[in-house]
């Protein structure tokens, strides 16, 4: 009974978790993959982000968005991809809408969190993580990055993009 146990506990441990985006950051993904066909524009600009052309992929993903406005993944991106190119307050009106697309998109809690610490606002950080906490009932990879990223905030390392 127990090792059945085990087993149920293991599998939704792997269908809750999602790959971190190479691009860093961890997260990147939505917080449950939505089949939907892929499109070429999106895995291109997400190649693009890989190799840090943030800006050369915004207008990809404002395709993205225009053709798929409920494409909670794009929004995340772009909110991503703008950060990364320097604007962190840009960056919030993208995570904010991924998560009104899908608000269990947990890629987009943590890096609405870390935008928010580029922004020196740890109380609205601190409520992403509190927000990943009850998301990721097994833990992830999403809420151990913005963890981590809020206790070197508090330890003086300020992020940079």
């Amino acid at each position: 009974m127990r090792s059945l146990l085990v087993t149920v506990v293991a599998s939704l441990a792997v269908g809750v978790s999602v790959p971190a985006l190479a691009a860093g950051g961890g997260g990147g993904g939505g917080s449950m993959e939505q089949s939907r066909p892929v499109d070429p524009t999106y895995t291109r600009a997400k190649s693009m982000i890989e190799a840090k052309d943030y800006r050369g992929a915004l207008p990809l993903l404002q395709q993205v968005v225009a053709k798929d406005p409920k494409n909670a993944d794009a929004y995340n991106l772009m909110g991503y991809a703008t950060r990364k190119s320097g604007d962190a307050a840009g960056s919030l009106q993208y995570y904010q809408q991924a998560l009104a697309v899908d608000p269990r998109h947990i890629g987009a809690y943590e890096y609405l969190g870390e935008a928010y610490l580029m922004l020196n606002r740890l109380p609205d950080a601190e409520h992403q993580l509190a927000r990943l906490d009850s998301l990721c009932t097994f833990g992830c990879t999403e809420y151990r990055m913005l963890k981590t990223a809020i206790a070197d905030y508090k330890a003086g390392k300020r992020p940079t993009n």
